[in-house]
């Protein structure tokens, strides 16, 4: 792990922030300890997310998709992150300085905010992801309570000599999301139940939307793209997924699935010609003409033609 970078004294001029503050090549990637239990669900929801989020309002070098990736927010304490399953960040290169992939999402180099934040209920990590509203979800008590030391405080205490000694710790989720970086658009899902909560950042705090329970779906008018559960097959898997969609409600595609969408289209379109040049053919011949004068009307060798009204009479 490199060391972070000491937080030099004001210049005259001010020196760039790049060259006085940490940057993702001097903060910690990865973190062992972090809290929650990640399984194949927390790999193939977000990467779907990423596949199917395609906005009419931005080029794809301008938006970035980070996943269970450092998230550090506080410059008075630079080792301070969260690590969202999923975040969207608009209007930011795709690559760290049009050049580099990312180890991890720094806001005071980025200087944007994400817009917004999906997080995957876990065992544990629940109460964080809801925060106040964990208190009245039976499913994040739940799954808190099979989790051991899942309670996070705002200060950590320690005992020395007998005596009581308070620290500093970072906040929660809920916090840092809602306050700190204000994140737009707050959604937790819950793989177990395929519950979802949606949160908008109404007034300077997460107002809960409501949606039609038998169609999960919100839309998200800065973007002009909706997400919504969607019941499907993904890398193998049935099950009920978060997925964008567009202005139409048609679920938005994943690249493969484009492709394949694409040959099929061309191909349907293919046969449709077929299946018309195979009638005109049929009616010449019927109208009395030979094969040698079908061949030359419709620029077709004598033996397609043969081949064509062979096929149309079998």
């Amino acid at each position: 792990m490199s060391q972070s970078k000491t937080i030099l004294p004001d210049t005259d001029p001010p020196l760039s922030p790049r060259k006085t503050l940490p940057t993702m090549y001097d903060l910690p990637s990865e973190d062992p300890e972090e809290p929650g239990l990640p399984d194949e669900f927390h790999d193939l929801q977000p990467e779907l997310l990423s596949r199917t989020f395609r906005s009419p309002l931005y080029q794809p070098n301008r938006v970035f998709s980070g996943t269970d990736m450092n998230l550090y927010y506080d410059v008075r304490h630079p080792l301070w992150h969260k690590r969202p399953d999923w975040f969207l960040v608009l209007d930011v290169p795709r690559l760290y300085d049009d050049t580099d992939l990312r180890r991890s999402y720094v806001i005071w180099q980025e200087g944007i905010s994400p817009f917004v934040v999906v997080e995957l209920l876990s065992p544990g990590t629940a109460k964080e992801d809801l925060g106040e509203n964990a208190n009245s979800d039976p499913e994040a008590i739940e799954l808190d309570t099979l989790a051991e030391n899942t309670e996070s405080q705002t200060e950590a205490e320690t005992q020395r000599n007998g005596e009581t000694l308070t620290q500093e710790t970072p906040p929660r989720k809920w916090e840092v999301y809602e306050r700190i970086l204000r994140v737009p658009y707050y959604v937790v899902f819950s793989r177990y139940t395929n519950k979802v909560h949606f949160f908008k950042l109404e007034g300077g705090r997460y107002q809960q939307q409501s949606f039609n329970p038998e169609q999960p779906r919100i839309w998200i008018p800065e973007i002009e793209l909706g997400l919504g559960l969607w019941q499907g097959e993904y890398s193998r898997f049935t099950r009920q997924w978060l997925r964008w969609y567009d202005a139409s409600g048609n679920w938005l595609p994943t690249d493969t699935e484009q492709e394949r969408q694409l040959k099929e289209q061309a191909e349907a379109r293919a046969e449709q010609a077929q299946s018309q040049l195979r009638q005109v053919v049929l009616n010449l011949l019927q109208s009395g003409m030979d094969t040698e004068q079908v061949a030359r009307l419709t620029g077709l060798s004598i033996e397609q033609v043969q081949q064509l009204a062979g096929i149309a009479n079998s």
